[in-house]
């Protein structure tokens, strides 16, 4: 039997860290960004990594950028904030940063699977909105994830932002009419797709009864562990 002794990392010597799972939302200590799921973790320092901050290789590529070689970086590089391109939130502090041309994706948001798989349909990233976001309704810059009858779009910021909320109101203890006010925000595909089609056709309710295992898929995929087991510790917020 196998023993994990833990890794290390430079920016937290002093402890090994092990691997764990958690269905408590936890927030990264290295990109700063919100995580659930596996992590790398040292109890005694409540200290807490991504799987991809914690063994983050020290270059790579990714097929939205053909021309591009993004380095790893424990920190923004330069002197004015940044902002991640694939969810447009603050960088704060792990980052890959392209030099050439000044990009700069979470580890987290770079390793976002180009197509997510439920068993019978797909959902594919794509770098730009082809028709407005399901959530926000725009079509602003940043990643989204489409589905396979290209009928729903969500930007993976706007994913990112109503799980934070959510979760902010169940666990610092928000009362229950502000719970159900975020819960409601939270959009399900099921419902939107048949409303975008008017409930017709056989295709149609394919693509729905697809959209209700779709929305833990990508929200496994933007927390780090692109697994449908993760995603089913938050689909109580997508069902609603």
């Amino acid at each position: 039997m196998k023993i994990d002794e833990g890794i290390s990392n430079p920016i937290h010597p002093h402890h090994k860290l092990k691997l764990e799972y958690t269905e408590i939302p936890f927030n990264c200590d290295g990109c700063k960004e919100v995580g659930i799921g596996l992590k790398y973790s040292c109890r005694r320092c409540e200290f807490d990594l991504h799987k991809a901050c914690a063994m983050p290789p020290p270059t790579i590529t990714h097929p939205f950028y053909k021309k591009c070689e993004f380095q790893f970086n424990y920190r923004p590089p330069g002197q004015h904030m940044r902002i991640c391109d694939a969810c447009r939130n603050d960088v704060l502090g792990f980052v890959y940063h392209c030099k050439r041309c000044d990009f700069d994706p979470h580890p987290c948001c770079a390793n976002l699977p180009q197509v997510l798989d439920d068993g019978e349909h797909n959902l594919y990233l794509c770098f730009k909105l082809s028709s407005s976001c399901h959530h926000c309704g725009g079509k602003g810059p940043g990643w989204s994830y489409r589905s396979q009858c290209k009928s729903y779009n969500l930007h993976v910021a706007c994913v990112k932002e109503l799980l934070v909320e959510s979760w902010q109101a169940m666990y610092l203890n928000a009362d229950k009419n502000r719970i159900r006010e975020i819960q409601t925000r939270i959009p399900s595909l099921s419902g939107k797709l048949r409303n975008h089609h008017g409930g017709r056709g056989g295709k149609v309710m394919k693509c729905c009864q697809m959209a209700g295992g779709a929305v833990r898929l990508i929200v496994s995929a933007i927390l780090g562990d692109p697994t449908a087991i993760i995603g089913a510790a938050v689909a109580g917020f997508m069902s609603k």
